[in-house]
């Protein structure tokens, strides 16, 4: 495989620290899927199976509310997106439609299980490594909800902060 695309992986906070001869197993069982300007990756809703890395474009995630779509963020190249479900097996918590073209390397949960059985250790570093992303974004999202209650004093006082 391109040392390009080990770098590209390398540079995401879930794929740091893996070596190599395992992103090249990941790589070897990974499909390239590429989508056009307002096409989906997925919806929200869907079954989730795969993990996304983005080598070109830039996508939306959406969230719909009363029948509305609100977009929550953007994500470029280097980016990665897609991993909640993975990890729950949960069906797809939000949408990612692309904002143009796009091209996107796609680890199907069977992937990155498959490094288990070649590594332990490296498939265990990927899960910890997705856990860290996942416990950065809660800190964030505690922080906003708090500034919210803070201001607004909207946020119902049971709310469940995560510590």
């Amino acid at each position: 495989m391109g040392n390009e695309r080990i770098d590209l992986l390398r540079n995401t906070s879930i794929f740091a620290a893996i070596s190599p001869g395992a992103l090249e197993l990941l790589l070897q069982r990974a499909r390239r899927r590429i989508v056009g300007k307002g096409e989906y990756f997925f919806r929200e809703g869907e079954q989730g199976t795969s993990i996304f890395v983005l080598e070109r474009g830039q996508v939306s995630i959406l969230k719909r509310w009363n029948g509305e779509d609100y977009v929550i963020r953007h994500l470029g190249a280097g980016d990665f997106f897609g991993e909640i479900a993975v990890l729950d097996l949960l069906p797809r918590s939000a949408s990612v439609v692309a904002d143009g073209d796009c091209e996107a390397i796609e680890f199907r949960a069977s992937d990155v299980l498959a490094i288990a059985r070649h590594d332990l250790e490296q498939f265990t570093m990927i899960y910890m490594n997705i856990a860290r992303e996942l416990g950065r974004r809660l800190r964030h999202a505690n922080q906003v909800v708090f500034e919210a209650k803070i201001r607004y004093e909207s946020v119902p006082d049971n709310f469940a902060f995560t510590i």
